[in-house]
């Protein structure tokens, strides 16, 4: 029952976390933080970084955080938690940085419906230079307008 429960969590969690990457994206790098975003959307400076890149850092605490709570306290829900929260890093961090913006130079071929779904609703993102009038903030799960031929 402990196992099942454990995995319903974690699942849970990385659905979740598609919710809060939409919302963060939208009202806290798209708002009070666009200073550390917009650098996202227009590069000023020739690092590799971005300034963008300490909302990663962000989750790694929280997950840190709940795997501590997990392993020194009763709190055992914070492993499923911890790990959810990672898988969903991991995850973001697969499609955003490698596939779509390729920091690093892998899935370059990826030409099935869902990649070219997602890489067009994040062309369609980053049209916008600005903080506002953006839209598709999401990452995992994009519009199904952006999965037909049109685009």
């Amino acid at each position: 029952m402990k196992v099942a429960l454990w995995i319903l969590i974690f699942l849970a969690t990385f659905c979740f976390m598609e919710f809060m990457a939409w919302f963060t994206h939208k009202y806290v790098m798209h708002g009070f933080l666009w200073s550390l975003h917009k650098d996202h959307h227009k590069k000023d400076h020739d690092s590799w970084f971005e300034r963008n890149d300490a909302f990663f850092i962000f989750y790694a605490v929280v997950s840190m955080t709940l795997f501590y709570l997990g392993s020194y306290t009763s709190f055992w829900y914070g492993w499923p938690l911890g790990f959810g929260i990672l898988a969903y890093g991991i995850a973001y961090f697969m499609v955003h940085d490698i596939f779509i913006h390729q920091r690093f130079k892998m899935f370059r071929n990826a030409n099935n419906w869902y990649a070219r779904g997602v890489r067009r609703a994040h062309k369609i993102h980053h049209k916008h230079l600005g903080k506002e009038d953006g839209e598709c903030f999401g990452m995992l799960l994009v519009p199904f307008k952006y999965f037909k031929k049109k685009y």
